[in-house]
């Protein structure tokens, strides 16, 4: 069974960041502010990416089944994947997207899951497409988020993290140590493997920071996902050796249990085909067993979304 666990569809390009508004503009590019962005490849004439291509994508590349996930970048879908879950809930887990800094973000947990039936939400806290661009101040260890860390551990709902560049305001290693401490039985996914890359390599403190935030995954409900590797090392090209390299340290501090491969489809299509990062999800994970590898690329997530965290 092979589970992408970091995916994203959306009906059009809607969202906001630091740069300003996000809108489809054709042909896979968008609009940021008064950037233009390359987000899915030519053929995609209206840069839109429904439930229905992605199953195109996931049955041509032998995909069985993916994880859901969203953002500021594409905007907010909740609604929308929700009922992608609900039409094809043999081939979709996934969690909402919070905002836990705005007005109405009590309402909007208790939506997701609720009546949209989320078992799980995602921040996205980056500060060029996430949360931290709109809010510069932000910190995951502020007492006004008391509420919601105590509202996923009780209700076993699973939080995912994207926590930025290493480096970055957003990436606040510390402060997911403390809410871990005081919440113990709260299960974090941590995004993109802590997002390693070569100037991280390069500079020994941006290396120890990410030493750093990919050891809480020794915590027994902290998992990391692998999407967006190639992405890092795209001057590198396929099959982009640097990332087995990433993948074997995590492993050896971590385990192969604490692992989930994902690819931030359909942002990773400019970069690679969806066989292709398939393909390189098995070759960045040969130096385990095949057992081992085949909890990287599906039994793992099919432990951490599958169990408990599908829309309804």
């Amino acid at each position: 069974m092979i589970i992408d666990a970091h995916a994203h569809i959306f009906p059009e390009v809607r969202g906001r960041i630091r740069d300003g508004e996000t809108r489809s503009s054709g042909y896979g590019k968008m609009r940021a502010g008064d950037k233009t962005l390359r987000v899915l490849p030519p053929v995609a004439v209206e840069t839109r990416f429904p439930p229905e291509a992605l199953i195109e994508y996931m049955d041509w590349a032998g995909v069985d089944r993916t994880v859901l996930l969203q953002g500021t970048f594409y905007g907010e879908c909740n609604r929308y994947a929700s009922e992608a879950i609900r039409r094809y809930p043999d081939r979709f887990f996934g969690a909402a997207f919070l905002d836990p800094w705005s007005p109405g973000c009590r309402a909007m947990f208790e939506e997701a899951v609720g009546e949209l039936g989320f078992r799980g939400v995602k921040l996205e806290l980056s500060e060029t497409a996430g949360l931290a661009g709109l809010y510069p101040d932000l910190r995951l260890d502020d007492p006004a988020l008391d509420w919601l860390w105590m509202e996923l551990e009780k209700g076993d709902y699973l939080l995912t993290l994207d926590l930025g560049a290493v480096g970055s305001r957003p990436y606040q290693t510390d402060a997911v140590g403390k809410i871990l401490e005081r919440h113990p039985n709260l299960r974090v996914v941590i995004a993109h493997l802590c997002q390693p890359g070569p100037q991280v390599e390069q500079d020994s403190a941006l290396w120890a920071l990410w030493q750093k935030q990919v050891r809480l995954a020794q915590h027994p409900n902290v998992y990391l996902d692998t999407a967006a590797l190639p992405a890092y090392l795209d001057h590198e090209g396929y099959p982009y050796p640097s990332a087995r390299r990433y993948l074997q340290a995590a492993v050896d501090w971590v385990g192969p249990e604490h692992i989930l491969w994902g690819t931030d489809v359909p942002g990773l299509l400019t970069v690679a085909t969806y066989k292709q990062l398939v393909a390189t999800g098995w070759a960045h994970t040969d130096f385990l067993s095949r057992e081992d590898q085949a909890k990287i690329m599906g039994l793992n997530a099919w432990r951490v979304y599958g169990r408990k965290t599908a829309g309804a």
